[in-house]
């Protein structure tokens, strides 16, 4: 089981809900902010996910596969359609920026003026 996977648990959301944008707005007072606090939380999320699948797809690659043995590889298929139906990294970050699992801070704003 993947990092990331044991990280999320039981708890990946299988029904998409509607979240109320008061709520998001309320865990920093400005919603612009939480959008982009979820945003590079999604970016992470990406990252880390495009890294692990390729590092288990590196493990099936060879350089002198013939058509037949790709389209034949079926672990390397399995693997494949795990990460196709997890969810989409946006809804695990506003999952773990409702529950308060992401640490963020604000830039001292007295540098700008």
């Amino acid at each position: 089981m993947s990092k990331l996977r044991r990280q999320l648990g039981n708890n990946t959301p299988s029904v998409i809900e509607t979240k109320s944008l008061i709520d998001i707005k309320g865990k920093t007072g400005n919603l612009y902010e939480s959008i982009a606090i979820i945003a590079k939380r999604a970016n992470q999320i990406n990252v880390t996910i495009k890294d692990e699948l390729h590092s288990k797809l590196e493990e099936f690659a060879t350089h002198t596969d013939s058509l037949e043995e790709v389209h034949e590889n079926k672990e390397q298929i399995e693997i494949s359609r795990a990460y196709e139906k997890m969810p989409n990294a946006a809804i695990l970050a506003t999952q773990e920026f409702m529950e308060d699992k992401i640490y963020y801070r604000k830039n001292d704003d007295d540098l700008f003026r």
